[in-house]
């Protein structure tokens, strides 16, 4: 068979483009996304229909999801892994094998196509395949599985296998797009058909979203060797491909050598990339192509309308109705009425150590002072999703279950996926963000909490640090000082946050609405001239692919 592309492309971005992710968050109904990765995938799918690029998506479809978040009885987090159906995939008569550990996996391709979601074509690999023995069943199972072997073998289905899949396809592509090193294998693959790098290099690009090098995945290459990871390449071929490893390999440095070109996330992330990486050998450059998110799916229309139309009344309407929608979840789950008319807080991302979820819960008694200010209410929403075996962080989700349960205005949720994380943005006030600065390479929760009338508080770092106006588009806090250890930078943040909520957005919230209106447009403004994926899907064909 041979690829046509299922809408008219654009002569603007007429050269072909396979882009590579091990999860694209597409629409709540299909369960392949874990977090920031997936969203950026999925807001870019989109854009690239908007603009009718010559792009396909390729990923994984994961049988059981990442996984689904629900409560145990006494109230605690549980991990569900439930197989997932999906009537709206196309099921293609594509197979075809992938090498695994010396062994043939049979692997076959579902096909989304654009007018279900609005998204550029994306076909789906799985190895749910009657051929094959029940652990070649098990690569597609489970999103980023905690077993080292068995991601190492995702990695190489979704590489390895999404080139065959363009064979299939008969589809030459002018570019191979990898968000994050996932599909490594892919180059490999490749080089081991015509061994000439130069090829190679013009045909790869990479985006690199993680800013701390011990982050950066590395495993030992007799494993990788043994896995079939190098497509029948000796050790000796891969170390004059990508370096001197010392036995191990390092995955974003290997793409880094193979690309033409990289991308960092972040005007940010590019500086602290490049210092990470500066110091090795024929890397390629590192471009900043900041984040965005797709401005149509994630924006309230009413809410948007009434902003350009400068309606305060119906703006203020619109978002305490979307508060209400908001605040029915929370009951349902908590038992709890929150009011409309109250400022709501909403901390809502991936659990992760630098992100410090409970960062402003940990002087018990200040928080309180805050929580019980009658002049002043508040309430509060945290939601997220811990990686589904990191017990640390699972353990500190059930921490805020129980520490919160008495407060009757703050709330803990569960299922943060894209239908709750769209809520929450629609429905808060104030978008809480805390990362350790500079371990954010971009975030973009805060991009589409503005969308939707929601002011961000917030430490400077990933994408916050280029859009920051404060006292104009939200309230930031100051840098600290980079040298000092974490407890001290934690709390110089912790006292900031709970200053800038108690003394600059709370007395604005109440005692000066219509300026509260205001900055709300300002930041949606303000999104909107840099921070929509369109001009992200754009600096890719304009910076990467060109």
């Amino acid at each position: 068979m041979s690829f046509k592309h299922p809408y008219p492309v654009s002569k603007s971005y007429s050269k072909s483009v396979a882009y590579f992710s091990m999860e694209f968050a597409i629409d709540q109904s299909l369960k392949i996304y874990s977090g920031g990765l997936g969203f950026l995938a999925g807001s870019h799918m989109r854009s690239a229909y908007e603009l009718k690029q010559n792009v396909i998506g390729i990923g994984m479809l994961w049988k059981y999801g990442y996984y689904d978040q629900v409560r145990e009885p006494n109230g605690n987090m549980g991990t569900l892994f439930q197989e997932k159906h999906y009537s709206f995939l196309q099921e293609t008569d594509i197979e075809f094998e992938v090498t695994v550990h010396n062994s043939p996996v049979k692997v076959k391709a579902f096909y989304l196509a654009p007018e279900v979601f609005g998204t550029a074509p994306i076909y789906l690999l799985s190895t749910n395949h009657p051929e094959n023995d029940h652990l070649a069943h098990t690569i597609t199972e489970r999103l980023y599985d905690n077993n080292l072997s068995a991601r190492i073998a995702q990695y190489i289905i979704l590489g390895v296998g999404g080139v065959k899949l363009l064979e299939a396809l008969n589809h030459e592509v002018d570019i191979h797009h990898f968000n994050e090193a996932h599909a490594l294998p892919a180059a490999f693959y490749l080089h081991s058909k015509e061994k000439d790098l130069k090829k190679l290099k013009e045909k790869t690009v990479f985006t690199t979203h993680t800013p701390v090098k011990a982050g950066n995945e590395e495993n030992d290459l007799k494993l990788l060797q043994d896995m079939s990871f190098f497509s029948g390449l000796e050790i000796t071929e891969v170390e004059k491909l990508v370096g001197n490893l010392n036995g191990r390999l390092n995955h974003t440095l290997a793409l880094l050598r193979i690309s033409k070109k990289a991308n960092a996330v972040s005007s940010k992330h590019q500086e602290v990339a490049n210092e990470m990486w500066g110091e090795f050998e024929n890397v390629s450059e590192i471009e900043g192509i900041t984040n965005a998110q797709n401005r149509k799916y994630w924006t309230d229309e009413v809410l948007d309308t009434a902003a350009q139309a400068k309606d305060v009344e119906t703006y203020v309407s619109r978002k305490k109705g979307l508060k209400k929608q908001l605040f029915d979840v929370v009951a349902d789950q908590c038992g709890k009425h929150f009011d409309p008319d109250v400022l709501t807080v909403v901390w809502a991302r991936r659990f992760a150590d630098y992100k410090r979820v409970d960062l402003i819960l940990r002087n018990n008694q200040e928080f309180m002072e805050i929580l019980q200010n009658e002049y002043y209410p508040i309430q509060f929403i945290w939601a997220g999703k811990p990686y589904p075996f990191d017990y640390k962080a699972i353990n500190m989700f059930n921490h805020l279950v129980h520490l919160t349960r008495p407060w009757a205005k703050v709330a803990v949720l569960t299922g943060y996926e894209l239908g709750l994380s769209a809520l929450l943005k629609k429905g808060s006030d104030v978008w809480l963000n805390n990362p350790r600065i500079p371990l954010e390479a971009s975030g973009t929760s805060g991009m589409t909490a503005s969308m939707n009338g929601s002011i961000n508080v917030s430490t400077n770092d990933g994408w916050i640090k280029e859009f920051a106006k404060d006292g104009k588009n939200g309230f930031y806090v100051p840098e600290p000082d980079p040298s000092a250890p974490d407890h001290e930078v934690d709390e110089h943040d912790r006292k900031h946050l709970l200053r800038l909520l108690k003394e600059e957005a709370m007395p604005l919230y109440y005692d000066r609405p219509e300026d509260w209106v205001k900055m709300s447009w300002r930041a949606a403004k303000d999104v909107d001239k840099a921070y929509v994926a369109k001009r992200m899907a754009k600096e890719y064909y304009e910076k990467m692919y060109s």
